[in-house]
């Protein structure tokens, strides 16, 4: 089985249990502990490479989304197709790698910390310019969307685990939450703009 393999396995596994030690992650991904052992010298090593591959897909699914054209752009229909393809990709990161969500010490490891701050700029610069041009509210820091964004993934993720919702249902019930809060509505009234539906 090869690096990438264990990874994946390791990921399955911290999923279901975040403090799992080596040797747990070692039977969970059918492999001996010397082995696992050969790809990383310890749990942080490991860790510390799921780490720097759920930024990957974080930066991946910045460009995937579009955001840095769109926040040139200005655009406002561009910037809410952006948003939408964003939100819906960070869901997947969330319910992947959750486990690792609530780790301090790797939110703050020195090999990491520089790249989830760019990533987060780039964000925070992305709603910004959507606020501006008026497809979010601007009465809100920037930076708060940004948290809440991530707090509504990491909490489909939990909701998702407990079996409170149906995963087809995620996108609509983040993305409603998000763009139209927790208010009642007024009887046929939509729960997300229109071209924002979840897929």
């Amino acid at each position: 089985m090869g690096r990438d393999e264990i990874m994946s396995a390791a990921i399955r596994h911290l999923n279901t249990d975040p403090a799992a030690s080596m040797a747990q992650i070692a039977e969970a991904a059918g492999v001996s502990r010397a082995t696992l052992h050969r790809h990383f010298s310890g749990r942080e090593d490991l860790m510390l490479a799921l780490a720097h591959q759920s930024l990957d897909r974080w930066a991946e699914a910045q460009a995937g989304a579009g955001i840095a054209e769109a926040t040139a752009s200005a655009d406002p229909e561009r910037l809410g197709h952006a948003l939408h393809a964003l939100l819906t990709a960070l869901i997947e990161i969330a319910d992947e790698y959750g486990f690792g969500l609530a780790d301090h010490a790797m939110a703050v490891h020195p090999d990491l910390l520089p790249r989830s701050e760019e990533l987060e700029e780039r964000e925070v610069a992305f709603l910004a310019a959507a606020q501006r041009a008026g497809v979010l509210r601007d009465d809100l820091p920037a930076r708060w969307l940004s948290s809440a964004v991530l707090g509504l993934a990491v909490a489909a993720r939990e909701s998702l685990r407990r079996g409170d919702i149906a995963r087809r249902d995620v996108p609509r019930l983040l993305l409603g939450m998000f763009f139209d809060g927790a208010a009642a509505r007024n009887p046929g009234e939509r729960t997300v703009p229109a071209g924002r539906e979840g897929r």
